[in-house]
């Protein structure tokens, strides 16, 4: 995962910290946390502004060749199941998988589009560091489908 945002309470590195440690070790799960551009407290209209440098910082973090999924509300929803199945191509492509969370106004749009998928968790609006825990919770769902454990009771 790559997220903008850090200092994230300590009940996000706990759900986190759990589900890297239940990860195999040929499938690690890491997050990579980015600085936010700070945020006046009231708006000026510079949002793109603000977005383009967390972007900018955002693109340096992902790995040559990886796979992209960006976290968006107007993404595609995927069933666990289908995830699972993703999961499972983007194995065998051997490539590096970075799951795109944004700030606080989201993902910019064009590094949003240069992505091969986008992902939405539902219509709600999450708190992001909700969001990083949702994952890491799903990826390893998905691994024990794939792999047969019978966590998954779908």
């Amino acid at each position: 995962m790559i997220a903008v945002g850090q200092k994230m309470p300590e009940w996000v590195n706990t759900g986190i910290d759990t589900y890297q440690r239940r990860m195999p070790a040929h499938l690690p799960l890491m997050v990579r946390e980015i600085a936010a551009e700070p945020r006046p407290r009231q708006a000026t209209g510079n949002v793109s502004k603000l977005m383009d440098a967390e972007a900018e910082r955002i693109r340096q973090a992902i790995p040559d060749q990886a796979i992209c999924v960006a976290m968006e509300v107007k993404g595609s929803s995927w069933s666990t199941e289908s995830l699972a199945s993703r999961f499972a191509e983007w194995m065998q492509s051997g490539q590096d998988i970075c799951f795109l969370i944004g700030g606080p106004d989201g993902l910019q749009p064009d590094l949003s589009r240069q992505c091969q998928s986008r992902w939405s968790l539902g219509a709600l609006t999450l708190p992001h560091p909700l969001v990083r825990v949702i994952i890491a919770e799903q990826l390893y769902r998905a691994h024990t489908i794939l792999t047969g454990h019978p966590y998954h009771r779908g």
